[in-house]
């Protein structure tokens, strides 16, 4: 929030307040203001000369650009949010204009009355102070100006000493002179600290009662008024009867400023208050979608400018699909447990993500079964053998030179390649070979040895560049058993991978963040997608038809959903890893289970079996809303 900023709004001395400055001239025949001003005066002027000592001061003429650090904020895709996170200070700053009346009455009355008036420092507050502190019995009025406030939180130390407390009046005229009235009670009203970590009006009405400031009753803005001076000690959350005391002496104090009737206190008292709660230490809606959000726009904008720059990230989750795949893995992990599928209990693990193909925005990220037993994310984190779901890539780029295609025939025979001293010499699982079958059949009960014949005939630096293409950036060496998937990647570069396939080729960055702002709407970041088409259409509606093959009677027939989808299980040879990574038009979701410490899974485990299921579980749910849709045919397309 800067000066100029402030002054295009040029918000207005509240209209009590107002009527009271001017009530001075003609109530007190100006000898408050006279008296205030010439003392004013005089101790400026000494002021001035003992300001040769004060050289080191800070110059006050930053504040005309001044940002105080505010809170960030993430959301979801349909604006909920999930998560807040800030430094020391937990702040949302918003202009004068937008702040309660009641609130800048309420704490100009009990903090400094003749803030309108004084030019920073009031030479007769300290007796005024000193004389109505003992008449009631309790510190009502303090000594200091509200700009000596301002100066002592945003310049100064909190020590207490003669110096210090000259320097504060140094910087309190040098900052009047430079501000007006309202620039610096807004920059107060945003800077003051309200205790439990809340700074600023806005952020404690939203903790103390659950409303924006603008809203807050006199009740409730005199009940907030009156904590500043011990927040932790004077808050409601802390010690509710000593919070409306705190109340009661800032309406009395408005009465005797005749700022507000005496009935006006009364009916204040009285009204109710529902009290919300702290939010400056909440956790997470989604804390494996906001641990990646973080992360990446850290590594874009420096984490400083996240933690304390107030940027409203909007992020490309749909929080109710999210919760479905939490519960969907949640729910199957302890299933998959049962049936003896995991080392132990807390060693296995699963991970889930989900990409809309349309726009390859992330709908939800899983990294594990409880994100309070671990924070390893293992959906963007992990990198695991993908196994034979890292076929399709080698059989997209077959179908891509225009030399192949669904039926092309492919013998399922025995073979072996040099490979350093010995020979690599693929096998299928089970052991058996099929002879000559069709490259529809070969990918449908996913034969090994077909897959890699096509790895070395169309070239394994071609399959590579397929994948960098769809996004993926793990990585990737040529070895012969490529194809079989001799690789490690993450659940999120599997998902995004097939998300291009389901679109037919089309693909936008895949990306967690849709949008970044800064508090005031000025836009930081925009992912809004910008589809381009980086695969062959005629290929990859082939693949997209094979696929469905698999799941209509190959190896993922547990995984049918009751609509076209296409599909690929994965299990590696070791049995530690299994996949199933499916799609429609409008989804694509990899599904990934095994042991953190790498120990093999349960006996007979397959991708298929045991994680294809899940894929069902939560395609069901996720789409029980959205229309059938097919996929293109390869009729459709020229070949290349």
């Amino acid at each position: 929030m800067s000066a100029n900023t402030v002054r295009e709004k040029k918000p207005q001395i509240p209209v009590r307040l107002f009527q009271f400055v001017q009530s001075v001239g003609k109530v007190t025949a100006s000898t408050l203001l006279g008296t205030t001003l010439l003392g004013s005066s005089v101790v400026a002027g000494g002021l001035v000369g003992l300001a040769v000592s004060f050289r080191n001061l800070p110059d006050v003429r930053v504040l005309r650009s001044y940002m105080p650090t505010e809170t960030s904020h993430i959301y979801d895709v349909n604006g909920e949010l999930l998560y807040s996170l800030h430094d020391e200070a937990n702040r949302e700053v918003i202009p004068l204009s937008q702040i309660s009346d009641n609130l800048k009455l309420a704490v100009l009355g009990i903090e400094d009355s003749h803030f309108y008036i004084h030019q920073g420092i009031n030479p007769g507050a300290v007796l005024r102070a000193f004389l109505v502190n003992l008449e009631s019995g309790e510190t009502v009025e303090g000594a200091s100006t509200l700009t000596m406030q301002l100066v002592k939180n945003l310049f100064l130390t909190p020590e207490r000493t003669f110096s210090r407390k000259v320097a504060e009046a140094v910087l309190a005229i040098r900052i009047e002179q430079i501000l007006d009235k309202n620039e610096l009670l807004e920059l107060y009203l945003n800077q003051v600290y309200w205790g439990h970590n809340l700074y600023g009006a806005e952020t404690a009405a939203q903790s103390y009662f659950n409303k924006s400031a603008r809203d807050l009753t006199l009740g409730e803005a005199a009940m907030m008024a009156g904590l500043i001076q011990a927040p932790e000690e004077f808050s409601p959350f802390t010690n509710y009867q000593l919070a409306k005391q705190r109340q009661a002496i800032v309406l009395n104090r408005l009465v005797e400023l005749k700022w507000i009737t005496p009935q006006e206190a009364q009916e204040a008292k009285q009204q109710p208050i529902r009290l919300g709660q702290i939010t400056s230490f909440q956790t997470s809606k989604a804390p494996y979608v906001t641990e990646a959000v973080v992360k990446e726009l850290t590594e874009r904008f420096g984490r400083d400018a996240l933690l304390k720059g107030g940027m409203r990230v909007q992020t490309t989750v749909d929080l109710k699909m999210q919760r479905m795949a939490e519960r969907t893995v949640r729910d199957w992990h302890q299933r998959l447990y049962a049936q003896g599928l995991y080392y132990s209990f807390e060693e296995g693990q699963m991970a889930l993500v989900a990409v809309d193909p349309r726009t390859h925005f992330v709908k939800a990220v899983v990294g594990g079964y409880d994100y309070n037993a671990s924070q390893f994310n293992r959906a963007t984190q992990a990198r695991r053998q993908p196994g034979s779901s890292f076929k399709p890539f080698v059989y997209y780029t077959a179908f891509a030179t225009g030399n192949y295609g669904p039926e092309t025939p492919i013998n399922d025979s025995p073979v072996k390649y040099p490979d350093g001293d010995g020979y690599y010499i693929p096998q299928n699982y089970g052991g058996s070979f099929s002879g000559t079958v069709s490259i529809r059949k070969a990918l449908e009960v996913s034969l090994n040895i077909p897959a890699v014949k096509l790895g070395q005939e169309v070239g394994l630096n071609k399959v590579i560049e397929v994948c960098r293409i769809l996004g993926i950036e793990s990585p990737i060496d040529p070895v012969i058993s490529l194809p079989l998937g001799s690789v490690d990647l993450t659940p999120l570069e599997m998902a995004a991978a097939y998300a291009t396939f389901a679109s037919n080729g089309w693909q936008s960055e895949t990306t967690l963040v849709a949008q970044v702002t800064d508090s005031a709407g000025n836009i930081m970041l925009d992912n809004t997608p910008k589809p381009r088409l980086v695969l062959d259409p005629w290929a990859t509606a082939s693949l997209n038809d094979v696929l469905q093959g698999v799941i209509n009677e190959g190896t993922a027939t547990t995984a049918q959903i009751g609509r076209p989808a296409s599909g690929k299980t994965g299990t590696t040879s070791s049995e530690r890893d299994i996949w199933f990574v499916g799609y429609v038009p409008q989804l694509s979701v990899a599904v990934w289970a095994g042991n953190d410490n790498n120990a093999p899974l349960g006996y007979g485990a397959t991708g298929g079996g045991f994680v294809a299921p899940v894929w069902k579980d939560f395609m069901q749910k996720a789409l029980a809303n959205e229309p059938v849709v097919n996929f293109k045919s390869p009729t459709e397309f020229d070949r290349p």
